[in-house]
């Protein structure tokens, strides 16, 4: 008997070599706000489960790590916990939610050029970020040396190397031999760049490939990307990584998004759109999570949620259980190869492999043109193929078609992904 007559998963000698589809989906994130006491957890708790996400982020607060434990047990989300600038609080927060399976992280301070951090009697202002350097520094020893939060990782303090006035070294994850600015060469900040590249820019403009520019690493354009928060930093372009370096360095983002009433707002259609092209093209592009802002609408912050003010899916809700659904899996098997080229393939269209333990493949195949147009590619499968199914999350979760024995699929491609099944 063979390896395939056992049900062994096969995959192509040479080819591109696909993630697990476990591994995306546990990318997945978004922005609660029960520690701000603005989300209930019970039905904010339901709707990450019908949507399928993964990953919350949210305000450290004493007052509600059982609400973030009883949101873990009900629909296995793991949080980012966002410190509140008190080092010793922040670490027993962290402490019982990983003792419950609740935890993914510790983030520094959220956004020190909007919200001043106090630290050890100084406060960080326009002139200084020193308090934040010293915060995050403390933070992430502090971290690292309990033994209860081994193997937790420490995000950096979002929107801090693009904005500091002063070159603190917030531009690096640990400040390099021979840097020479404020802090001491090898001082440690973080493990993950952590960025806020919102999808509507500055400009709030619709724009062909506007995800897809949004995740990219070396690009200084019409988003908070990586690179002006840590290769030459926005406020006063001081030094960081080379571009080469951004390539490769860990990265998130714990927000982006896109509102759907307001000012530069889009339609719902248009939002659940762009969010499907925003999670693939930032896993795709090097971010190992993407929180998305925020869970649900809210008057006093703004409409830019995925759900209603009732917790009722807008469209993008919808779109995300569709996708995630599709795609679901849970961790195991390891990753093969399949033999595909997309023909010819324009610079709007993206492609990513994914497999399933099972070893099925699912390719997905997306075009990021949210001004209007379709492009037309042809995936080259490379050999005969006995079956392959279509899935379309803007139409549900079913097959829209399948084809047997088929060695390229014709697909005409708007502004959305498809999934090739095979």
């Amino acid at each position: 008997m063979t390896d395939a007559d056992a049900g062994t998963p096969q995959g192509d000698e040479t080819g591109v070599t696909a993630v697990l589809a476990d591994t995306f989906l546990s990318s997945l994130g978004v922005c609660t706000h029960v520690g701000q006491g603005v989300d209930a957890p019970t039905p904010s708790a339901t709707a990450l489960s019908f949507a399928g996400i993964r990953n919350i982020r949210d305000d450290g607060n004493p007052a509600h790590i059982a609400d973030w434990i009883a949101m873990h047990a009900s629909s296995g989300v793991r949080m980012s916990l966002l410190t509140n600038q008190d080092i010793t609080s922040t670490v027993t927060m962290a402490t019982e939610l990983n003792a419950a399976g609740a935890l993914l992280d510790v983030e520094g301070p959220n956004e020190p050029n909007n919200e001043p951090v106090t630290y050890e009697g100084a406060t960080s202002s326009s002139t200084t970020f020193v308090p934040v350097a010293d915060f995050q520094r403390d933070l992430y020893a502090a971290v690292k040396s309990t033994a209860a939060l081994r193997g937790i990782p420490v995000f950096h303090s979002s929107e801090a190397g693009g904005s500091e006035p002063d070159d603190v070294g917030l531009q690096f994850l640990t400040i390099p031999t021979g840097a020479g600015i404020a802090m001491p060469d090898g001082t440690e900040y973080a493990d993950y760049a952590n960025i806020h590249n919102y999808v509507c820019g500055h400009s709030q403009v619709l724009s062909d490939n506007v995800a897809w520019n949004a995740s990219d690493p070396t690009l200084n354009g019409d988003w908070d990307g990586l690179y002006v928060e840590y290769g030459k930093t926005w406020n006063k372009g001081y030094a960081g990584y080379a571009n080469a370096d951004l390539l490769t360095l860990p990265r998130v983002t714990t927000e982006t998004g896109w509102l759907t009433m307001g000012t530069g707002a889009i339609t719902e259609e248009q939002q659940a759109r762009v969010f499907l092209n925003l999670y693939l093209s930032a896993f795709t592009r090097g971010f190992s999570y993407t929180f998305i802002y925020m869970l649900r609408d809210d008057p006093v912050q703004g409409y830019w949620g995925l759900f209603d003010t009732s917790y009722d899916p807008k469209t993008s809700g919808t779109y995300i259980h569709n996708l995630t659904t599709i795609l679901a899996d849970t961790a195991g098997g390891a990753p093969l190869k399949l033999d595909y080229v997309i023909m010819n393939e324009p610079t709007t269209v993206h492609d990513l492999l994914l497999q399933k333990k099972d070893g099925t493949f699912h390719l997905a195949v997306w075009d990021d043109r949210p001004t209007g147009g379709s492009d037309t590619v042809i995936v080259d499968l490379t050999k005969v193929r006995p079956k392959v199914s279509l899935y379309d999350p803007t139409m549900g979760t079913l097959p829209i078609g399948t084809m047997q024995n088929v060695s390229e699929v014709m697909l005409t491609l708007t502004d959305h992904p498809v999934i090739l099944e095979l």
